[in-house]
């Protein structure tokens, strides 16, 4: 796993999430636009880019299913923000750095 991004289970999701500004990145290892995000998510989860303000979380889907089932999660990858244990916000697909940035920098 990433270095700034904490695995989670369906175990471990509810206490990871419930508190601050969380998004959880729900993917496979089989998934090519999961992959393609790696490097944005890593990028962005650096504490002197947005690691300080959002934790980053990660979910796969194939190990875990009762957490993607709960959101209903039909494709991937898909980003659940969540603040404070709500979900204020959702994604799905491969999404572009700028454009990544700019929908979680409003949840700021």
């Amino acid at each position: 796993m990433m270095a700034n991004i904490t695995e989670l289970s369906d175990k471990t999701f509810n206490d990871e999430t419930s508190k601050g500004l969380v998004i959880t990145d729900f993917n496979a290892d089989w998934c090519p636009p999961c992959k393609m995000m790696n490097p944005i998510l890593e990028k962005l989860s650096a504490k002197d880019e947005l690691g300080d303000k959002i934790k980053f979380t990660s979910m796969n889907v194939d190990h875990n299913p009762d957490t993607p089932n709960n959101f209903g999660i039909q494709g991937i990858p898909t980003f659940i923000i969540k603040k404070d244990g709500n979900v204020v916000g959702r994604m799905v697909g491969y999404q572009p750095e700028e454009k990544f940035r700019m929908a979680l920098e409003k949840y700021m």
